[in-house]
């Protein structure tokens, strides 16, 4: 089964609790960069589709800490998790299509 393409966002916002905001991104359109703010320097990653932005930028929009090279160390490691998988299961799907392109034949 296979769906079309989308992006779904939610703010659950309750009565004395923080929002929680929620950001999926299911597209072909995803873009992905990073770079530098010159304005006021600091890195920056970004993660958009046409129906939404992300935007991640070190504690406070101040001086990187410690705790900003640990969570981006984190997204490294957990975005090299997403890619290996995505590989492994696209190698399993290639050889799946070409066994059954071969018993078709």
């Amino acid at each position: 089964m296979s769906s079309s393409p989308y992006t779904y966002v939610t703010l659950s916002m309750r009565p004395e609790s923080a929002p929680q905001l929620g950001v999926s991104f299911y597209t072909h359109g995803l873009r992905v960069s990073a770079g530098m703010l010159h304005s006021n320097p600091r890195p920056y990653l970004e993660l958009s589709s046409r129906e939404a932005n992300v935007h991640i930028s070190t504690t406070a929009a101040g001086p990187v800490t410690d705790a900003d090279v640990s969570t981006a160390r984190e997204i490294f490691n957990a975005a090299a998790r997403y890619l290996t998988e995505c590989e492994r299961m696209h190698a399993e799907q290639s050889t799946a299509t070409k066994d059954a392109d071969d018993t078709a034949a």
